[in-house]
């Protein structure tokens, strides 16, 4: 039996060493580091995404995973509060991220920006920014071009201060300037073409030593700044001029997802399928959006975006590696590499295979030879004949031979373990809360009165989530079947008559409270963002109190103007009466922005006296605008942990005054577009592969540890709906097991296993050499079995945090029988499933 993880430690250890110092050009092949031509897999992590205690952790894995490069953008809104008052601490501490790259060794790719999209709130471009006089984003605008500048003057500075620039002997070896331009130039003109060329110089300008790059950018750029491509394929991409390097910055692994939408996925093999690709047509720096996604905390989503934001990317959002699309990736990295030189040191040669199968060869003068087999059909395996050797390319695949002989890689072949991830539930232990009940409507002293409806966000400026519009029914007295008194006509309700609430938003979600009672919670999640409310209410003889608390979920993040997206109500009716509809829309409104707890700051651990709370044992359920607060300690272990909101409404949640987010377990649409298993094979789209049709949008919300005492953590929900508080528990992050598969043909026929950090394998519950059937956690025996299969695996790994098993005739004893079925009928000899359950040493140690 052969073991590797010694070996395999020693290559990329050695591999991934290199001096970040130096010279930083480019070429039509590729960047040029230090005079080394390099071909890069970088890997995306943002760093507000995360919390600071995790960045060494997230770093280590991608580099692990095979990436030499961390790509972030820079966060304006974040880093930037109010006009010329800046914040570089906690989740912002872009310093100290980027040195935490460098002490890796690693590269790092900073897209400054200042506007990145990125499902951020208002494309992480400042609030206040829209509301300087004259003002518009992303065009020829001088006070946006003026902040603009000055912050991107900023953050350049503060990466020279600190010697980060790859020109000063730092990680940063490219800037990136604006974001996805390309997409919008056109329909803003002329001052578009202006600001484009603006944007370059004002970069160029700041005389950083490295290159400059612009993606999704169509229009000719000079010769400092490298346009580069976004997409979920980018192999037959092209640079706007024949001497800059093929450069992709933005591979998506995932996509986001929103509240009330379904949950996104992409197949392993196939971004392995583009990657490989990518490379194989000249491709030579290639980065993952995202290798890990994170969290939105806080309010800083922007429209509809979920809470997490995990992308379904290689590192989880708890910053667990997603196997197998983790291990597969590390895998074709490794390929990759093998040919970095050969590949960059010559042009391809192009052969044709069949009608869509193709290799594309790269030698030197040295007799160095690597080559890319591909077949494009999205149905169809092939057998193909290259330099005078037949080769399997199973369809939609790419096979990756670093000598032009040997299979190293293929797409297509997953031999990575599955692992087995679980969310294990622990007990608030709360025993005793404190209540604070918001008033329905306005609280405190009116903010102003209007005749009419005013914009949500204008009102707001985003200050806050919250704005409430208030009135009354009877200030209208103009129609017949009112009473002089100026009361609605009790006669007319004693008929059973129920008046119908027609309200009209822009966005993005409301509460209709009416006489004090919540009667509806309509939402424009999944008619976006604009929706309607039409519901019959119960009104009473006398006056009646319409009190509407409309929400803001994030502000959007790109779009053509999309800074004048508007949110909030532009129609109230009451219809239904005999002679008419009761139009309230241009009645006298109260406003008031903000909730009372918010605005007294009852989350925050400092403020224990702010309002009275009330004690009690048994906090009430399914009330409206409560807030809810309890002493936690934090959970055992060391696994990553969440919080579980599946019981409670819609609102918003906070520990020791950090902000988790907003949590709402909307149900996305139930309908027939999900999917049990996903075909790799042809074309992604991001509705290709969903899941979780019927379900709760978003279940569990993250907390990081790092913002855990051992005791004493307060814990704040503000609740808008009404839930029950006392089924809120804690749910742990645990890797339980893994499964594996690996075939005679696969390039690699080896198993590597590794448990998570102070765990190690306890149990092998399943292994087969022969033919089982079934899927990870369920698989069984096939009519063909090696008996010694477990008791092979067993010896190789148990009680050990890592193993390799060898797909080999020394390492398991084939029978006749299996011989002859394979040979004959073409089964595949497999060892299909090693399901390992993990202890944790500290706990098992406690129990003895």
């Amino acid at each position: 039996m052969k073991l590797f993880p010694l070996l395999l430690f020693f290559f990329f250890s050695t591999f991934f060493t290199f001096c970040l110092a130096g010279n930083v050009t480019f070429d039509k092949r590729s960047l040029i580091i230090n005079g080394q031509r390099k071909l890069l897999i970088s890997a995306s992590i943002h760093y507000p995404r995360s919390v600071p205690a995790m960045w060494p952790g997230l770093v280590q894995t991608a580099k692990e995973g095979g990436a030499d490069v961390i790509e972030s953008y820079v966060f304006w809104n974040g880093h930037e509060l109010s006009p010329g008052k800046y914040y570089f601490g906690g989740r912002f501490d872009l310093v100290k991220f980027v040195k935490i790259v460098q002490d890796a060794g690693m590269y790092m790719i900073l897209r400054i920006g200042p506007f990145v999209a990125a499902e951020y709130n208002l494309g992480g471009i400042p609030v206040w920014l829209h509301y300087i006089p004259g003002s518009f984003f992303r065009t020829d605008s001088e006070p946006f071009k003026f902040y603009m500048k000055r912050f991107m003057t900023v953050i350049v500075d503060l990466m020279k201060e600190e010697k980060l620039f790859a020109s000063q002997g730092g990680p940063i070896i490219l800037a990136q300037v604006e974001n996805e331009y390309g997409w919008y130039q056109m329909n803003y003109g002329e001052p578009g073409n202006r600001y484009a060329s603006w944007a370059m110089q004002t970069a160029f300008s700041q005389n950083i030593g490295v290159p400059w790059i612009m993606c999704q950018q169509y229009t000719a750029l000079p010769d400092y700044v490298i346009d580069t491509c976004n997409s979920f394929y980018c192999d037959q991409f092209t640079p706007t001029s024949p001497n800059k390097p093929k450069i992709w910055t933005e591979n998506w692994p995932g996509w986001f997802q929103t509240f009330g939408g379904k949950v996104p996925h992409r197949p392993v093999e196939d971004i392995a399928f583009s990657v490989a690709r990518f490379f194989q047509k000249g491709g030579s720096v290639q980065n993952y959006y995202m290798y890990h996604g994170g969290t939105n905390f806080g309010r800083t989503a922007g429209l509809y975006i979920s809470t997490s934001y995990d992308y379904d990317a290689p590192i989880d959002e708890y910053g667990l590696p997603r196997n197998p699309k983790w291990g597969h990736l590390k895998d074709l990295h490794r390929a990759i590499k093998l040919c970095e030189q050969v590949v960059l040191d010559s042009g391809p040669i192009n052969l044709s295979l069949g009608p869509s199968q193709e290799a594309d060869v790269y030698t030197d003068s040295s007799g160095a030879c690597a080559a890319f087999l591909s077949n494009t059909d999205n149905k169809t395996d092939m057998i193909v004949e290259f330099r005078n050797a037949s080769y399997h390319l199973p369809a939609w695949s790419v096979s990756i031979l670093p000598d032009c002989k040997n299979v190293v890689f293929n797409s297509a072949k997953v031999s990575s373990p599955t692992s087995r991830v679980e969310m294990v539930p622990e007990n608030l232990q709360a025993t005793i809360w404190e209540i604070f009940e918001e008033k329905v409507g306005i609280w405190g002293q009116i903010d102003f009165m209007q005749n009419g409806l005013v914009d949500h966000i204008d009102t707001t400026k985003f200050a806050s989530d919250y704005l409430w519009y208030n009135t009354s029914a009877f200030s209208i007295l103009m129609f017949p079947f009112h009473t002089t008194s100026g009361h609605i006509n009790e006669e007319f309700l004693k008929k059973g008559n129920l008046p119908v609430l027609q309200i009209e938003s822009k966005g993005h979600a409301l509460h209709v409270f009416v006489n004090g009672e919540l009667k509806g919670s309509p939402d424009g999640a999944n008619t976006g963002p604009a929706f309607k409310f039409k519901k019959p209410v119960p009104l009473k003889a006398g006056n009646n109190n319409i009190s509407l608390l409309s929400m803001t979920l994030g502000l959007p993040s790109a779009g053509l103007y999309y800074e004048w997206m508007g949110s909030g109500l532009t129609s109230v009716k009451i219809d239904g009466f005999s002679n008419g509809t009761v139009d309230f829309t241009l009645s006298s409104w109260n406003y008031k922005i903000g909730l009372e707890g918010e605005s007294l700051g009852i989350y925050k651990p400092n403020c224990v006296n702010c309002v009275k709370w009330v004690s009690t044992t048994e906090p009430p359920k399914n009330q409206p605008l409560t807030w809810y607060k309890t002493i936690v300690d934090q959970p055992s272990g060391e696994d990553p942990i969440a919080l579980d909101m599946l019981a409670m409404g819609k609102g918003l949640a906070w520990l020791n005054g950090e902000e988790i987010g907003r949590y709402w377990p909307k149900e996305s649409p139930l309908d027939d577009q999900c999917v049990q298993e996903c075909d790799y094979r042809g074309t992604f789209s991001q509705w290709k592969c969903p899941t979780g049709c019927g379900e709760p949008t978003q279940r569990w919300y993250h907390i990081p540890r790092s913002w855990f005492q051992p005791t004493g953590n307060v814990l704040v929900i503000f609740e808008e709906k009404g839930g029950d508080p006392t089924k809120i528990k804690f749910a742990k992050r645990k890797i339980s097991g893994l499964c594996a598969l690996v075939g005679e043909d696969y390039p690699l026929a080896t198993v590597n296993l590794k448990c998570p950090k102070n765990s190690s394998i306890s149990e092998v519950k399943f292994a087969s050499f022969g033919n089982p059937e079934g899927t990870c956690g369920s698989y069984r025996k096939g009519h063909c079995h090696d008996p010694t299969s477990t008791s092979v695996i067993e010896m190789a790994c148990l009680n050990k945090n890592e193993c390799a098993i060898e797909l080999t005739d020394e390492t398991f004893d084939k029978s006749p029988k299996l011989k002859k079925l394979s040979k004959q009928q073409g089964f595949e000899v497999l060892f299909p499933l090693i399901s390992i359950h993990f202890h944790n040493s500290r706990e098992v140690r406690k129990l003895k």
